[in-house]
């Protein structure tokens, strides 16, 4: 659950820092004192878009904060050490940071993340519901999430979901797989002589490099020979080459052995040097005595290369292992329309076999659903009644269709409000305040299965009053028995059911005016609903009538 939220340099906050407790939280405070920019900043947590102009001080970056309690949730602890993610399995620390220039950064336990993996991760935290999320009941896929909230078969839709993608898979590759056989066909008589070509090259790796090693040999045969030549003459060809002088040096070397005590060794590297010179000569020699100009196979060597880069040319690469590379796909191109009867029947099988899995999958879901749908619309009936609506019906229909990511059936709430009135889809028959209580009504039943530490309503009670309000008010305590709720409320009868009152009221000082919030004590709570009620803080009856409420 949300333990604390930070907030500074936003909008009118320069700074504030409130610690949540368990059960229902109550926020209170006049049309305008920032209970709205606290929503705001929070958003921001769940992925709003930041936008530079709530940055209260352009010296300063604007700074979101949020700590929950996560004792238990796997799940997230799994999302988070996929994605390289800091986890800790107490305590997990969103933060979002808004610089002046309107760039923002996050960060999950100190980790930066992404705004997706933000999102994702505090969607799984909390929940914030206000008016303006009441069209999510008009929503198939809202409506649907309902459902299968009540129903607890998400390991049945996580195993629909993978054998659903499984059957688009297969399916995408049968289509594209049908794609290339038609091309191939078409160009069937092409690829053959393309086929032809590179193999009757008979090319093989490497050829390229030892043919245009050799052509540089036979192409340079005279500068070669002579070069050689005159390196074997200073060797060992001329008068004075060098073995011969290096022999002589080795002698005279071995008479000064006789005297110099050092002689002796430098006698052994004199003579190791005259045997490297003696072998690279006769290695020279042998080069010598190998090289002859062959016209004949330099013609050769000319025509293949000429051949090679023909080839290379033609088909837009520049190696020999590309062409090989060329001549393998094109085989498998034929390769596949000789076998292409074959391979489309075996992906037919495999995605038929794919789909009959998913629609037999999809099908329990669906039998899951309808049944479940009765007991929903049995108990949202039940729950709304105590909040004026004592006449509404509402029925769930669960038609079958074809197969989506979400199963193969759609889900549609319909609603009458008046006795003998046709139930309708909810656009068309309620009002604003109807919409909020049956969302308030439908987050009572689902509450317990929500697996969400905390939820936020934003005055979802606005419209009601009497009776109807204390019963919402009864309606998020019990709530709160499951998770942690956040209200924000300018109802006396509702702020009065909180096991924590926190005020947001704002400040002037000589230069602006700033954003404060308090938790309130039980004298302040006092006074805080005799000022709802009556507008005063210290109207008698008004402070009779706050303690008759708080003492209920």
């Amino acid at each position: 659950m949300l333990r604390q939220l930070h907030i500074s340099n936003y909008a009118l906050i320069d700074s504030l820092e409130i610690d949540f407790t368990p059960g229902l939280n109550i926020i209170t405070g006049e049309t305008g004192a920032g209970k709205s920019i606290m929503l705001g900043a929070l958003s921001l947590l769940l992925g709003a878009r930041a936008d530079s102009r709530a940055v209260k001080s352009e010296k300063n970056k604007s700074v979101v904060e949020a700590t929950f309690s996560v004792n238990g949730y796997s799940a997230l602890a799994d999302y988070c050490r996929q994605h390289d993610i800091e986890w800790d399995e107490s305590w997990c620390i969103i933060r979002r940071e808004i610089l002046p220039t309107g760039r923002s950064r996050a960060f999950i336990n100190d980790s930066p993340v992404t705004i997706v993996q933000l999102e994702t991760v505090s969607r799984q935290l909390i929940d914030i519901h206000s008016q303006n999320q009441n069209q999510l009941l008009a929503s198939e896929d809202f409506q649907r999430r309902v459902l299968d909230s009540m129903s607890g078969n998400s390991s049945l839709l996580s195993q629909y979901a993978g054998e659903y993608a499984l059957f688009r898979s297969l399916k995408s590759e049968l289509t594209e797989t049908l794609k290339t056989i038609e091309q191939n066909k078409q160009d069937e008589e092409f690829t053959r002589f393309q086929l032809t070509q590179l193999t009757d090259a008979r090319l093989t790796e490497g050829e390229q490099t030892e043919l245009e090693k050799e052509r540089d040999i036979l192409s340079n045969m005279t500068e070669l020979k002579e070069t050689l030549s005159e390196t074997l003459e200073l060797l060992t060809n001329g008068r004075e080459n060098v073995l011969s002088q290096l022999s002589a040096a080795v002698d005279s070397c071995e008479d000064l052995s006789e005297v110099l005590d050092d002689a002796s060794s430098l006698c052994e590297r004199l003579e190791s040097a005259r045997v490297e010179i003696q072998d690279i000569a006769e290695t020279l020699a042998d080069y010598d005595a190998n090289l002859h100009a062959d016209p004949t196979e330099l013609e050769y060597i000319e025509q293949r290369l000429g051949l090679i880069y023909s080839l290379q040319n033609r088909f837009k690469v520049d190696t020999v292992e590309a062409l090989i590379a060329k001549r393998d796909e094109l085989q498998g191109r034929l390769s596949m329309l000789e076998d292409s009867d074959m391979t489309v029947d075996d992906l037919k099988k495999k995605v038929t076999a794919a789909k009959k899995q998913a629609v037999a999958t999809a099908a329990r879901i669906t039998a899951i659903r309808k049944q479940v749908a009765g007991e929903f619309a049995r108990r949202l009936e039940e729950e709304a009644k105590p909040l004026g609506m004592h006449n509404l019906r509402c029925v769930v229909n669960v038609c079958e269709s074809e197969l989506s990511p979400s199963g193969a059936d759609k889900v549609e709430f319909r609603f009458a409000f008046n006795k003998n009135q046709t139930p309708v889809a909810v656009g068309g028959a309620a009002s604003g305040g109807e919409v909020s209580r049956l969302m308030l009504c439908i987050k009572s039943i689902i509450a317990g299965k929500l697996q969400l530490p905390s939820i936020i309503f934003d005055e979802v009670d606005t419209g009601v009053s009497g009776d109807v309000a204390n019963r919402m008010g009864l309606m998020m305590r019990a709530i709160a028995s499951a998770l942690q709720v956040i209200t924000i409320t300018h109802l006396p009868q509702v702020a009065a059911k909180g096991a924590s009152h926190y005020k947001v009221y704002k400040v002037d000082d000589d230069s602006a005016t700033h954003t404060r919030i308090r938790r309130l004590s039980d004298t302040e709570r006092e006074n805080e609903l005799a000022l709802m009620l009556s507008g005063s803080a210290s109207d008698t009856a008004a402070l009779a009538t706050a303690r008759s409420l708080l003492g209920k």
